[in-house]
């Protein structure tokens, strides 16, 4: 499963420079799959989906700090455990039951993003 962040979020900020995947972004800003990754140009995610890793994208929430959902591995190959959960002093960094992935799904995501 991948992380989110509940609106319960504080925009505190300590997640963010804790995601090993640049995964994080606080509220209204655009991000790239390119950011904090080894993927440029047009490629394919491993759910399938096709990308320009270097266009910007919309942000997720104008309100609250967001996880992209196709970047987070739950710190898989990083860390023993998501590092944006173990900071969080209001505990909104929770499992997204709506984007169930396997660990090896996780760590393949891993591996595809930064090579």
């Amino acid at each position: 499963m991948a992380i989110i962040i509940t609106d319960e979020c504080i925009n505190c900020g300590a997640c963010e420079p804790e995601c090993p995947n640049t995964a994080i972004y606080e509220p209204s800003d655009e991000w790239r799959y390119s950011d904090g990754t080894a993927l440029s140009e047009n490629v394919t995610l491993p759910n399938g989906k096709e990308v320009n890793a270097d266009e910007y994208q919309n942000p997720i929430s104008d309100d609250f700090y967001f996880i992209v959902t196709d970047k987070c591995t739950e710190c898989k190959g990083f860390s023993g455990e998501p590092q944006c959960a173990a900071v969080c002093p209001v505990d909104c960094c929770i499992l997204d039951d709506d984007n169930e992935e396997t660990e090896e799904e996780l760590l393949e995501k891993q591996r595809f993003m930064h090579g």
